[in-house]
């Protein structure tokens, strides 16, 4: 990306032309960096290169399902026993964890900004305190989180003043509750609301079963060059699914009350017991060690 960031910084911005490669570079840095990074954090896949092709089909992309597809795959891999570090948009990561529990998050210091994680932006000038706090810390607030403590319609009028997130956005926020899959290349993870469905506002009941991606789950790129992921095996009658994403949002009337029902309480202890005490793990591991 050192090339990419000097060629950038050497473009005179003359004409339109030169313009334009100022911004293909500049997406291009942040594809590598901030949105669709790898671990390494100093080369960007070349697979995004036809994506920029065409200068005014850019913004037609779904980059936000990208993006998120990169992080569920980030957030899989990263859960292995044997997994040491994290990639893909941890911002988007973070940006989450704040709004959705704000007693865990440092101080914000442009509260009325969008896009909405600028309100964190520069956040360490303002409280020292925050970064020193420690991974134990978190673990054991994560393990007390009590009813009401989690934010789950995050950006209702209540949680975000009007004007802030643009109206062209809002326009499509039904479709933020899709239950799709999300396809970046070959990554290919499942949108599963129908199992937060607190999140946009409905009564979450006992969820189906989960969906099998099947094979589509474990594709890499070590196949053949420029593939038309479209017409690929493994992914086409996913991208039909997700093609079709407006016909799959979740469509329950809303219910005044958020809190969950009794028999999804019931079935969820029943099949996961009761919630992970992280501090716990701690100790065990500790004591792992010790001996």
């Amino acid at each position: 990306m050192t090339w990419l960031r000097n060629l950038k910084e050497r473009i005179q911005l003359t004409d339109e032309n030169s313009m334009q490669r100022y911004v293909k570079c500049h997406i291009m840095l942040l594809l590598g960096t901030i949105l669709l990074g790898d671990k390494s954090g100093a080369s960007v896949h070349w697979k995004f290169l036809p994506l920029l092709r065409d200068f005014h089909s850019i913004s037609n992309f779904s980059w936000g399902s990208a993006c998120l597809a990169h992080l569920y795959r980030s957030l899989c891999r990263a859960s292995r026993f044997d997994c040491k570090e994290i990639d893909g948009p941890l911002t988007l990561l973070l940006a989450w964890f704040w709004i959705r529990l704000p007693y865990l998050a440092p101080p914000t210091r442009e509260p009325r900004s969008f896009p909405l994680a600028n309100r964190w932006r520069n956040w360490e000038r303002g409280d020292n305190r925050y970064r020193y706090l420690s991974l134990a810390h978190f673990r054991k607030t994560l393990d007390e989180v009590q009813k009401g403590h989690f934010v789950w319609v995050a950006y209702g009028v209540d949680r975000i003043d009007p004007g802030i997130i643009p109206e062209d956005i809002l326009l499509h926020a039904v479709v933020w509750s899709a239950t799709v899959p999300l396809i970046s290349f070959e990554s290919i993870e499942w949108h599963a609301t129908d199992r937060i469905r607190r999140q946009f506002g409905f009564v979450q009941g006992v969820p189906p079963e989960e969906w099998n991606l099947g094979r589509a789950h474990g594709e890499t790129l070590a196949g053949p060059k420029n593939l038309d992921w479209a017409t690929a095996p493994s992914h086409s009658c996913w991208i039909m699914h997700w093609t079709n994403r407006y016909n799959n949002v979740l469509s329950e009337y809303l219910e005044p009350s958020q809190h969950p029902l009794d028999v999804y309480m019931d079935w969820y202890r029943t099949r996961y017991g009761n919630h992970l005490k992280l501090s716990n793990v701690v100790v065990q591991r500790t004591m792992k060690v010790n001996k």
